[in-house]
C-alpha cells in the first residue's frame, strides 16, 4: 500500500482535518435503517447497504458523530462496492432522535457495541470486519480485547483511525488552546444534547451545564456519573483502550498520523507487544482526515482498510 501524502492544499493538520470534515461529500449513499432494542429497553438505529453479500463491515463513529458522516459515508461507499454489506450503527443519542434512557454512548460502551454485533451474527453474515474511527476506534479496540478468546469468530479483522488510545491524555491534549475549536464544538453539541434529553427525562440535572468549560469537566459531571465511573478520571482509566491491546486475539491495524491534533504521545505505543496489531503513524493526515483527491473519490484511509481487510 503506497504510503499516505496529502494534497498541497491541505498544507497544515488543521486543514487536513477540518477540509474532510466539513467539505466533503459522498453521494450515492441509500441506508436502509433498521432500530433495534437494547437489553435495557432502549434503542439503537443502525444503518445498513445491503446486497446479499455474506461479508459484512461494522463501522462506528467518533465523538458526537453519526451513520451520516462523511468519513463513515465513503467507507461504507468504498466496500459496499466491493461487494460487502455494510452497517453504520448510530450511538445512543446519535441517530438523530434522543434514546430512552438516562445512558448516552461513551469511550467504552463495549455492552452495545456486543449488541450490534451479535445482531448482525444472527443474520447468517459468515465474515464480520470492524472499522472505527476516534471515540469508534477506541470502542472497537477495548472491545477486541475484552473478548480476547472469547470473540465470535466470524469477527476477521478489524481496523483503527485516529485513536485516542490514551483517553486522559487525548483530552488534555484537545484541550489545549490551539485545539480550542474542536474542544469548544464537541462541548456545544453535548450540551445541547443533555437539555435535549432533560425534556424527557425531568430527573436529569441541567444545572452544572454553565459550569463547565472543558471536556474533562462534562465528563466529570455528566458521562462519568451517568455510565458508573467513580469522575473523569475513573472513565478514561477504564475505558482507554491502551489497556486492551495486549488481548487481542484477530489481526488488527491501528492508523494514527503523526500530526494528528487530537492525540497524545501515548497514541503512538512502541511498548505494545502484540503480533497481531499493527501500528501505522503516517506522517500526515490530521485527525479522521487522509485527503485524496482521486477520480473515484474515496479517501486513503479507505482505501487503507480494504486492503488490510481483504488481504487475508
Amino acid at each position: 500500500m503506497v504510503a499516505y501524502k496529502p494534497p498541497v492544499l491541505l498544507a497544515t493538520s488543521h486543514l487536513e482535518t477540518i477540509f474532510p470534515a466539513l467539505l466533503r461529500k459522498v453521494p450515492g449513499i441509500a441506508y436502509e435503517r433498521e432500530r433495534i432494542t437494547t437489553p435495557d429497553h432502549d434503542f439503537l438505529d443502525l444503518d445498513w447497504l445491503r446486497q446479499g453479500s455474506g461479508k459484512l463491515v461494522i463501522v462506528s463513529h467518533g465523538l458526537e458523530g453519526n451513520s451520516d458522516r462523511a468519513y463513515v459515508r465513503g467507507m461504507a461507499k468504498c466496500f459496499f462496492q466491493q461487494q460487502f454489506d455494510v452497517l453504520a450503527w448510530n450511538y445512543r443519542g446519535c441517530s438523530g432522535e434522543m434514546n430512552r434512557k438516562l445512558r448516552f454512548y461513551h469511550s467504552g460502551a463495549t455492552d452495545d457495541l456486543d449488541f450490534v454485533v451479535r445482531h448482525a451474527i444472527t443474520m447468517g453474515y459468515r465474515e464480520i470486519f470492524l472499522i472505527g474511527f476516534s471515540l469508534g476506534g477506541n470502542l472497537t479496540l477495548k472491545y477486541l480485547g475484552e473478548q480476547g478468546n472469547l470473540l465470535h469468530p466470524a469477527i476477521r479483522k478489524a481496523v483503527a483511525f485516529s485513536v485516542p488510545l490514551n483517553l486522559k491524555t487525548s483530552c488534555d491534549k484537545i484541550s489545549t488552546p490551539g485545539n480550542w475549536i474542536y474542544s469548544q464544538r464537541f462541548l456545544t453539541s453535548l450540551k445541547k444534547k443533555v437539555l435535549e434529553k432533560s425534556r424527557l427525562l425531568p430527573e436529569l440535572d441541567t444545572t452544572p451545564l454553565s459550569k463547565i468549560n472543558s471536556l474533562l469537566a462534562f465528563d466529570d459531571l455528566y458521562t462519568a456519573p451517568l455510565h458508573g465511573f467513580k469522575n473523569a478520571l475513573h472513565y478514561y482509566e477504564q475505558c482507554s483502550s491502551i489497556r486492551f491491546i495486549e488481548t487481542i486475539q484477530r489481526p488488527v491495524l491501528v492508523v494514527n498520523a503523526k500530526n494528528d491534533p487530537f492525540l497524545s504521545p501515548d497514541c503512538f505505543p512502541s511498548w505494545v507487544q502484540n503480533p497481531n496489531v499493527t501500528f501505522e503513524y503516517p506522517e500526515r493526515g490530521g485527525h479522521v482526515g487522509f485527503t485524496l483527491f482521486t477520480e473515484n473519490g474515496l479517501y486513503w484511509s479507505e482505501l487503507r482498510a480494504l486492503d488490510f481487510l481483504q488481504n487475508l
